[in-house]
């Protein structure tokens, strides 16, 4: 048996208990080949378009349905990578959100939130976007099934915070007030609250003006209360544009930029 029939038939072997990624040291191992052997027959793969690869080192098998794609969906093989990379990491941003239900906005991009930068993965069709923030072991997240597991993503608390901090990546304010006006009836104000003291009195500010903007003061207001006694600084609503707007005496913001959210 020739290394390439015997790497498709392994491969084949991975599918059938449901593994859909493998490295090419677990290959070498399992096949018994030698490095330049298994690298030959995992680059004929790639070339064929049986296996992706999102890292070196690191291998998605395509399954017929997704070839003309060239890769399944990042949620198929985002938590092994992450493993694979050696980082903690969750869904977070636009992705996050439409998963909670806010899919006003479909993203282009799989948007995920970790603590070291990452530069962008591109896999055929598949585009994974990083963020980088220093408390992701802090921030509140869930599990979400996937067709091949289970994902970390953001819960809609932090999902809220996350748009804000990260407003670049979000479409920037007029998008995250639409998203935070879709994703609202998923956030709890307790847990909304909770999160504060998590990240910088800034983003507590912004988003709470947001809130009210989009007329979810239910939302905003245990973030006033938490704020009132950190004695918190002005700050635009948009950082580097000019100052002007009308102080916002409740959330200390310099409102520079018009928001507008799309109904």
């Amino acid at each position: 048996m020739t290394i390439g029939t015997q790497m498709v038939h392994w491969i084949e072997e991975l599918q059938s208990k449901g593994r859909r990624t493998f490295t090419r040291l677990h290959a070498e191992r399992e096949t018994g080949r030698s490095f330049i052997a298994t690298q030959t027959a995992l680059r004929r793969l790639k070339e064929k378009g049986r296996i992706v690869s999102p890292r070196k080192g690191f291998y998605v098998i395509v399954p017929p349905e997704y070839r003309a794609a060239e890769s399944p969906p990042a949620s198929w093989f985002i938590s092994d990578l992450m493993s694979y990379i050696g980082l903690p990491y969750y869904v977070g941003l636009l992705s996050a959100a439409a998963i909670h239900g806010a899919a006003h906005q479909q993203p282009m991009v799989f948007q995920v939130i970790t603590n070291k930068p990452v530069n962008e993965i591109r896999v055929g069709k598949v585009v994974i976007q990083f963020s980088m923030a220093r408390n992701v072991d802090l921030m509140p997240v869930m599990e979400k099934q996937t067709e091949t597991g289970f994902m970390r993503i953001a819960t809609p608390e932090t999902t809220a915070f996350d748009l804000v901090r990260f407003s670049a990546s979000s479409g920037h304010l007029s998008n995250v007030a639409t998203v935070l006006s879709e994703l609202s009836d998923t956030i709890n104000a307790t847990a909304l609250a909770k999160i504060a003291p998590l990240v910088q009195i800034p983003d507590v500010q912004r988003l709470g003006y947001l809130l009210d903007l989009i007329n979810q003061n239910h939302l905003a207001e245990p973030l006033a209360n938490w704020l009132k006694s950190k004695k918190p600084r002005t700050v635009l609503l948009y950082p580097g544009e000019k100052k002007d707007g009308a102080l916002n005496k409740r959330w200390h913001i310099l409102p520079n930029i018009e928001v507008e959210v799309e109904v």
